[in-house]
């Protein structure tokens, strides 16, 4: 069937392409990083880019959101610029969520969690996914999934609330849960949970890390948004009762008191929308940063002056986190404007990192360059 939309993106796309290259490279002027460290645009022309996965031989998947396509793109020559972009799949359901496994690429949709088999020998011509789980609510709010293979070889995932702070109609809402890769063995781990769309496992304890982003409305800095330790099944975090760990729902909390759940173990700036998290693990970066958070901060929206729009780090001692540190800023300009929004950190193979901005549709590389 004839796709004018896709026709119409096919043949405008060099002129776009080349005009977008020319206003990235401006934008990066304006963003500052580290002494010794260099970011880079590594690929660009991949509309809402949001959660990455490392394939095979080099191969970066990316997931999206309301664009509803997976792409697939490689830098073969290796020279830091991504020369290759296939499309995986299209019209699907925010398919925010992306993990690789074993020859298999998972994608998780608002409902579902497909799989495309034989993946990286498939590229130009992906196969047809094999549906591993279709039970998840169809709801769009706070809908879009985050997907991380776990230590454990299950696949973890997080179910949003479906509205800003209420006691959801379904169970399976406000939820941690994890399962087999082949769909089953479904279990809850956790409730409590507003919108999580990120997650990871720290290198020395294997400890479940992740974000949650506070409920909006409650002024300028309430609640602070969150960072969790998973530790124990049956967990709850605390939505929609308590936020932040020690502010009260002013509509919910009943006869309930923060105290009752799981307080955050680090608690960000409110609204600044915490994303993808990774422990860096590389060799490539100062010894200073290994095994530290690096945190997309994808930044406020309902706040009178925004703020986040950053990459940062969050310090780690003694398996806890004690301080905060910007890494990449730049993309707030001081009258309130947005140059991007960072949504998701990757790391390669050889210790440089990825970042996704769902907002220019491009990908970033963060390399550290020793001083000759």
């Amino acid at each position: 069937m004839f796709n004018l939309k896709m026709f119409l993106l096919l043949i405008t796309m060099p002129c776009f392409a080349f005009a977008q290259a020319s206003s990235h490279q401006d934008i990066l002027k304006q963003l500052q990083v580290p002494a010794g460290f260099v970011l880079s645009i590594f690929a660009d022309n991949l509309p809402n880019a949001r959660s990455l996965a490392a394939g095979d031989n080099g191969i970066v998947f990316v997931g999206t959101g309301v664009e509803g396509v997976v792409y697939a793109i490689k830098d073969s020559d290796n020279n830091g610029v991504s020369d290759q972009r296939y499309v995986i799949a299209s019209n699907l359901y925010m398919p925010n969520g992306v993990a690789y496994k074993d020859g298999s690429l998972y994608v998780a949709e608002v409902n579902r969690i497909i799989r495309f088999d034989r993946i990286s020998q498939q590229l130009s011509h992906p196969p047809k996914p094999v549906v591993i789980y279709d039970q998840f609510p169809s709801e769009q709010h706070h809908g879009w999934k985050y997907l991380r293979f776990g230590p454990d070889n299950k696949l973890y995932t997080a179910v949003g609330a479906p509205c800003n702070s209420c006691e959801p109609d379904k169970a399976i809402f406000s939820s941690l849960v994890r399962l087999n890769a082949d769909g089953s063995d479904f279990e809850t781990l956790a409730k409590g949970i507003r919108s999580s769309v990120g997650f990871d496992w720290q290198p020395e304890t294997n400890a479940l890390f992740f974000n949650d982003n506070g409920r909006d409305y409650l002024g300028d800095n309430l609640p602070p948004d969150e960072l969790n330790q998973w530790t124990t099944a049956g967990e709850h975090f605390g939505f929609p009762y308590c936020h932040g760990g020690n502010t009260p729902d002013p509509e919910l909390s009943k006869n309930t008191t923060c105290q009752q759940f799981t307080a955050p173990v680090w608690k960000f700036k409110a609204h600044i929308a915490p994303l993808g998290l990774r422990f860096y693990r590389g060799q490539q970066f100062p010894a200073e940063y290994k095994n530290q958070l690096f945190v997309a901060e994808h930044g406020s929206w309902n706040r009178s002056e925004a703020q986040g729009y950053r990459v940062s780090l969050i310090k780690f001692n003694n398996a806890k986190p004690v301080s905060e540190q910007v890494v990449i800023d730049g993309w707030l300009n001081k009258d309130g404007t947005v140059l991007g929004r960072p949504v998701d950190i990757l790391e390669q193979a050889d210790g440089s990192l990825l970042i996704s901005d769902d907002k220019l549709g491009v990908i970033y590389k963060l390399e550290y360059r020793r001083k000759r």
